[in-house]
């Protein structure tokens, strides 16, 4: 858990190295990749957590300025742009509107009452979970997958060690 708010900034900068990586893979071509037939786009995913950054955070009491245009999918060059835009508003945003005592502060999140460190962690694991996703769309896109957590089948391949089945 979240001690300081720099606590929460380190964690912030060490998750958004890692969604970075991935977002700066993606092609505009693999942007249509469906995760099933009608169902939602890479393209779909991608944007809805990189815009959603903005609104989540407004809600709980960190202003950070909204994305234009959230509906439409632009290129994956202006995804990547944009997510690391927000990264960084969020790492500016974060000391100037919570003290370390602003975590402790409960408020209703989702029909649940969580501090504000809870709330925070919880953003990041959204933006995790769709990451996850993001990832095995890139492999139906025949994209390569860069390491997240630990080597993808190419960093195996690079290490010179079969991938594990």
């Amino acid at each position: 858990m979240y001690a300081t708010v720099q606590d929460l900034i380190v964690e912030w900068k060490n998750e958004a190295v890692l969604t970075q990586k991935v977002l700066d893979g993606l092609t505009d071509d693999a942007l249509g990749q469906q995760v099933y037939p009608g169902g939602r786009t890479l393209g779909r995913i991608v944007w809805h957590f990189v815009t959603n950054i903005p609104d989540y955070l407004t809600e709980f009491g960190v202003l950070v300025e909204k994305v234009p245009n959230p509906n439409e999918v632009p290129s994956a060059k202006e995804i990547a742009e944009t997510f690391n835009k927000i990264s960084s508003r969020v790492v500016q945003a974060l000391p100037e509107q919570w003290t370390d005592d602003s975590l402790k502060h409960v408020q209703n999140a989702f029909g649940r009452m969580e501090s504000n460190a809870t709330i925070f962690m919880g953003l990041i694991k959204h933006i995790v979970h769709h990451r996850g996703q993001v990832t095995v769309l890139m492999r139906q896109a025949e994209l390569p997958i860069p390491a997240v957590y630990g080597p993808s089948k190419e960093g195996w391949v690079q290490l010179g060690v079969t991938p594990p089945l």
